[in-house]
């Protein structure tokens, strides 16, 4: 247990340092090396933060689909602190996401929000990751809300195509995918170059948190299980008398004395 706990320390000290590194780079490379786009100025370097917002709100919600389907299959606790700590992060990045978002869209679309196929549907992302929430801290017993949430993530996952889709399928503000495109247009190498070391910086960086949120959620539930067991245990208030908390009963027994 204790070497498992430092490689685990080893690997998010890794992450963490390596996440800081990449991340500075592709600041400066965002502000320095690539280009000011023609159309949208300065305002479209938010790009490079907010498309890995993105990735990252896709990626916790696919590592939380994981973590929710391997709970309801082998009922381990390690499948729920998983999807646990990744609902939480996708949470984060899918805020981060719609604000960098009405920032971006303020000055070239004229306005912070429109009703839109993906902002909409981005938007009800952000609801089930609350649902999710909610439906763990109101379903009552642990095992019960945590069967629950399961299966509401599980649900939700068709959300994910839908938002990827959504340009394609329907009339909307955001333009069609320009990252990966062999049919259209394309972003200028040092764009692109530039995007790539935001990704994996952003990345890894998730990783980070996760690592440290796994550890955050194992630490709370042996603290669950520590005041359960302590709830449970026999009060002793004298040498011949026990009494139970649970019930308030008292059990007294003759000494051999």
């Amino acid at each position: 247990m204790q070497s498992t706990r430092q490689g685990t320390g080893r690997w998010t000290a890794l992450t963490g340092i390596i996440s800081v590194v990449m991340l500075l780079i592709a600041t400066y490379m965002a502000f320095v090396y690539a280009p000011t786009d023609a159309a949208q100025g300065n305002a479209q370097r938010i790009f490079y933060v907010h498309v890995p917002m993105a990735w990252l709100a896709y990626l916790a919600y696919v590592v939380l689909f994981i973590g929710s389907v391997g709970y309801l299959w082998k009922r381990n606790q390690t499948f729920d602190r998983l999807a646990r700590s990744a609902a939480e992060l996708g949470f984060l990045f899918t805020t981060l996401v719609l604000i960098t978002g009405a920032i971006w869209g303020r000055p070239i679309w004229g306005t912070w929000w429109q009703w839109e196929a993906r902002l909409t549907t981005t938007l009800i992302l952000w609801f089930i990751y609350l649902g999710y929430f909610m439906v763990r801290s109101y379903a009552g017993e642990p095992e019960r809300a945590a069967r629950f949430a399961a299966v509401l993530a599980i649900i939700g996952a068709i959300d994910i195509p839908i938002i990827h889709m959504s340009v394609r399928w329907w009339r909307t503000l955001h333009p069609e995918p320009i990252v990966i495109n062999t049919g259209g247009p394309n972003l200028p190498d040092s764009m692109l170059l530039t995007l790539l070391v935001s990704f994996i910086g952003f990345t890894i960086f998730y990783a980070h948190l996760m690592l440290q949120k796994m550890q955050v959620e194992m630490a709370r539930d042996r603290l669950a299980e520590r005041e359960a067991d302590f709830l449970m245990r026999p009060v002793g208030r004298s040498k011949n008398e026990t009494t139970y908390p649970t019930t308030g009963r008292e059990v007294t027994g003759a000494s051999e004395d």
